[in-house]
C-alpha cells in the first residue's frame, strides 16, 4: 500500500476490514434541513462544492492508518468512518449509474476495484454489522429496514437511503464527476505490522486533531500498556482486551441513544472503586497505568466494562420493555445519580422485584432533584449507603431508608433537608421544566385511568405518540371567549403552573394551538386528564384562573402522595 495513493489504489487487489475491537459506524444523517448538518450531508456537501469550485488539485480525503494482517489484508485503525461511506457512497451512485444505463468496462472495473469483484469485498465492517452491509449496501438483497439490531445498523442503512434518495434525480454528467472525484481522490496511508505502533500512531494522531472518545482513548492505552509490560501473557491479554470491547461496542450501538459511553466510563469508575466521588477517568486511569501493577487493574477493569455495558443493554432494553418501573426511570431522564446504584444491582443479581423497588425510590429522588434545583452536593448524602452497598450485603433496605429520611426529614436537620417534602411541595408552585413536567402528567394520567379498575395495565410512555405540553390558557391572550383576563396575575402565576398544563400528543397540539377554550375542550377526549377538564368545565365551559388553582392543588397532592 502506497504512503500517498488514491481511493481506488488504496483499495484495489486489497481486503480492509474494521477490527472488531474498533467502534461500529458512527455517523449520522439528516435527512430534512438542519442549522447543525450531520456527518452523512456534510460529506455529500463537500464533495459538491469541490465538483463546483473551479480547482485542479485532487479531493483529498485525508490520512488512514492500517494494520497489515496478512498480504493485502488491512485492519483499519483511523479513517474508518471516512472509508466506510466512500464506499456506502459509491454503491448508491453505481446504483444510480445503472439506472440510467449499464456501467461501461472502465466503470466495471472501477467498481470491482473498489466495491466488490466476484465473491470478494473489498470493504467489511465490524462482524455484526458486517452481514447487514452486505445485503443492504452492496448486494442490494435486502429492501426493508426490519431486524436492524444496533444503531450503527440503522446509520448504515440510513446513510445509504440518504445517498440514494440525493442521487436520484441526478443527471449522467453530475454522477460521473462525482465517481471520477471519489475514486480519484488523494490519500495518504500508514499501514504497519507492530500492532503497537499502530496504538501509539492511534493515541499521536488523535491528541493532535479531533479527540476521540475517553473510552476509545482508554482502550488504545490499555492495549499499549499491555505490549510494554505485558510479558507471556501479552498475546492473551491483547485477545481478551480485544474480545470485552467487542463486547462493549456492541452493547453502545444498543444504548447510545440512551446514555453517553463517556458517562457509563466514569459510572463503572464509581462501582469498581465502591465511590461516587469517582469523577475524571482518564486522570485516575493514567495515575493507575503508571503503577507496579497495571496490568492486573487492566484485566480487572476492561472486564468491569464489559459487565457494566452488558448490563445497561439489559436495563435499556428488555427489562425495560418488561419493567414498568424501570422504564418509568428511564422516562423520566437525567438520571446520572441514579446509574451506579444500578449497575452494582445488576451485578449482584437482584431479584427483579427489588431492581423495580430501588428504580421506584430513586425515581423520587431525582425528581426532587431535578425540581428542586438546589446546588447542595448530593453524593455527600448517598455516597455511604452506596459503599454498603455490596455483593455480601445486597439488600437494599439501608438505600430506600436513606432515601424515604431524606423525603420526610425536617427542616431542623438542614444539611439534609434540600430534598424533603416541604421543597419539593415549594417547588410545584412556580413554573416546572417541560420535560419533567410531561413526565408528572404522565404518572397522573396512570393515577387517574388506575382509579376503581382492578388489574388495570399501566399505560407507558412511550405510547404517547410524541408527547407535547399543552398550555390550556395558551401563552398568547387570544381574544376569543374561553379564558380568564390576561391580567399581570393571571400572566406570571397561573399561564406557567402544573394546573395549566396538559399532555398532548403532538399532532394534537399543533390542531388545537391558540383556539378558543370551547374548541379545544371539545377535543379533549383521548385522555382521561383530558376528560378531567371536560368535567371541570361542564357547567361553564370558562378555563379561569381558580380552575387552574383547584387544578394544581390536585396535581400537587397526587405527587406528594405518590412520588
Amino acid at each position: 500500500m502506497e504512503a500517498s495513493t488514491t481511493i481506488k489504489r488504496m483499495l484495489a487487489g486489497n481486503k480492509i476490514f474494521v477490527p472488531t475491537y474498533q467502534r461500529a459506524y458512527s455517523w449520522d444523517t439528516e435527512f430534512e434541513s438542519s442549522k447543525t448538518p450531520k456527518q452523512i450531508n456534510t460529506f455529500l456537501s463537500d464533495l459538491e462544492d469541490y465538483n463546483r469550485s473551479t480547482t485542479k488539485s485532487k479531493y483529498y480525503f485525508g490520512h488512514f492508518l492500517f494494520e497489515e494482517k496478512e498480504t493485502n489484508k488491512f485492519g483499519v485503525i483511523d479513517g474508518q468512518q471516512r472509508l466506510t461511506t466512500i464506499v456506502i457512497f459509491l454503491s448508491a451512485l453505481f446504483t444510480r449509474i445503472e439506472q440510467i444505463r449499464p456501467l461501461s468496462e472502465s466503470e466495471q472495473e472501477i467498481f470491482e476495484d473498489i466495491i466488490k469483484r466476484n465473491s470478494t469485498y473489498r470493504f467489511a465492517t465490524v462482524d455484526y454489522d458486517n452481514q447487514l452491509f452486505k445485503d443492504f449496501v452492496i448486494d442490494q438483497t435486502k429492501k426493508d429496514k426490519n431486524g436492524l439490531e444496533t444503531e450503527s445498523a440503522k446509520r448504515i442503512v440510513n446513510a445509504f437511503v440518504f445517498f440514494t434518495q440525493r442521487l436520484s434525480n441526478k443527471d449522467e454528467a453530475y454522477l460521473l464527476k462525482m465517481l471520477e472525484t471519489v475514486q480519484g481522490a488523494s490519500c495518504t496511508t500508514h499501514p504497519v505490522t507492530d500492532e503497537s505502533e499502530a496504538i501509539q500512531m492511534f493515541i499521536f494522531q488523535n491528541n493532535r486533531g479531533k479527540k476521540p472518545s475517553n473510552l476509545e482513548i482508554i482502550k488504545a492505552q490499555f492495549m499499549f500498556n499491555v505490549h510494554l509490560y505485558g510479558g507471556e501473557e501479552k498475546e492473551s491479554l491483547i485477545d481478551e482486551i480485544k474480545s470485552r470491547f467487542e463486547k462493549i461496542y456492541k452493547s453502545i450501538s444498543s444504548i447510545e441513544y440512551n446514555i453517553n459511553e463517556d458517562d457509563v466510563l466514569v459510572y463503572t469508575l464509581r462501582v469498581h472503586f465502591n465511590s461516587l466521588w469517582e469523577s475524571n477517568a482518564i486522570e485516575k486511569i493514567n495515575k493507575l497505568l503508571s503503577e507496579e501493577n497495571s496490568i492486573s487493574f487492566i484485566k480487572s477493569f476492561t472486564q468491569s466494562l464489559a459487565v457494566s455495558f452488558e448490563n445497561l443493554t439489559y436495563f435499556f432494553g428488555k427489562d425495560q420493555r418488561e419493567n414498568l418501573e424501570i422504564h418509568s426511570l428511564i422516562s423520566l431522564g437525567g438520571i446520572g445519580i441514579a446509574i451506579p446504584f444500578i449497575i452494582k444491582a445488576y451485578k449482584f443479581g437482584l431479584p427483579k422485584s427489588d431492581l423495580s423497588q430501588l428504580c421506584s425510590s430513586l425515581e423520587s429522588l431525582v425528581i426532587r432533584h431535578r425540581l428542586i434545583g438546589t446546588r447542595a452536593d448530593i453524593t455527600s448524602r448517598l455516597n455511604d449507603v452506596y459503599q454498603k452497598f455490596k455483593e455480601d450485603n445486597s439488600a437494599i433496605k439501608p438505600i430506600i431508608d436513606r432515601l424515604e429520611w431524606m423525603k420526610n426529614v425536617g427542616s431542623e436537620s438542614w444539611w439534609w433537608a434540600y430534598w424533603n417534602n416541604k421543597e419539593l411541595e415549594r417547588a410545584l408552585q412556580g413554573g416546572v421544566n417541560h420535560s419533567i413536567a410531561k413526565f408528572l402528567l404522565w404518572k397522573y394520567e396512570n393515577h387517574l385511568e388506575g382509579q376503581g379498575k382492578n388489574g388495570y395495565s399501566l399505560t407507558r410512555f412511550d405510547k404517547i405518540i410524541s408527547p407535547e405540553l399543552e398550555h390550556i390558557a395558551p401563552q398568547t391572550e387570544n381574544p376569543e371567549t374561553g379564558y380568564d383576563t390576561y391580567d399581570d396575575e393571571f400572566i406570571h402565576q397561573h399561564i406557567n403552573c402544573l394546573g395549566n398544563y396538559l399532555l398532548l400528543s403532538k399532532s394534537h397540539n399543533c390542531s388545537v394551538g391558540n383556539k378558543p377554550f370551547t374548541d379545544k375542550r371539545a377535543s379533549y377526549t383521548h385522555l382521561a386528564q383530558q376528560r378531567e377538564i371536560q368535567e371541570m368545565t361542564s357547567e361553564n365551559p370558562t378555563w379561569t384562573r381558580d380552575l387552574i388553582q383547584k387544578r394544581k392543588e390536585k396535581l400537587v397532592q397526587f405527587i406528594m402522595t405518590n412520588l
